[in-house]
């Protein structure tokens, strides 16, 4: 018998995935994002993640300045030909009509709020926002109520960072953002 090649994993680009929702094969009810290549699909939504990102949303809008910058919610970042993740939230530098030709490529902060998805966020989105030089990630931490900062992007990795406890406070842009009011 002749030998057969091993199955290998197909790989998608950008292009690719946006081609996929074209053609009717994603909708907007998937809940999906494209990392490293791969279509990945994300757990729903309970009501505790919902709402810290409502409460993560509230409180970066008070840090940064909406005429120059934008926080999104769960919308797409271009970070490569083959990664589209949609972080719970991202402050992009700029204003929505800088980006009519494609979706924001880079994030002043990026947070992912976490139950379900703590270990995925940890092991296949942090390498990937550190790898395309994102220079601050945060996990909202509902499991063990912390917050977890990474800054200070190196390779696939952050070379700065520390978990912060619900009555601790850390320091964004010269201000103390309780812990406490990011998590529900």
């Amino acid at each position: 018998m002749p030998a057969t090649a091993a199955p290998k994993t197909r790989r998608w680009t950008r292009q690719e995935y946006h081609d996929l929702a074209e053609a009717g094969f994603l909708s907007e009810d998937d809940h999906v994002e494209l990392i490293n290549g791969e279509i990945i699909r994300m757990s729903p939504q309970n009501t505790p993640h919902a709402v810290a990102v409502r409460l993560v949303r509230q409180v970066l809008q008070h840090v940064f300045p909406d005429d120059t910058y934008m926080v999104d919610e769960q919308l797409p970042l271009a970070l490569a030909p083959d990664s589209e993740p949609e972080p719970d939230v991202s402050v992009i530098e700029g204003h929505p009509r800088d980006f009519l030709d494609d979706h924001p490529s880079s994030a002043v902060l990026v947070v992912e709020v976490a139950n379900a998805s703590l270990q995925f966020d940890r092991t296949r989105k942090r390498p990937l926002y550190a790898r395309h030089g994102l220079s601050e990630y945060w996990i909202v931490n509902l499991t063990d109520r912390q917050l977890e900062v990474h800054r200070a992007p190196t390779g696939e990795s952050y070379a700065e960072g520390g978990v912060f406890e619900e009555g601790e406070t850390v320091s964004l842009r010269g201000q103390s953002v309780p812990v406490s009011d990011l998590l529900p």
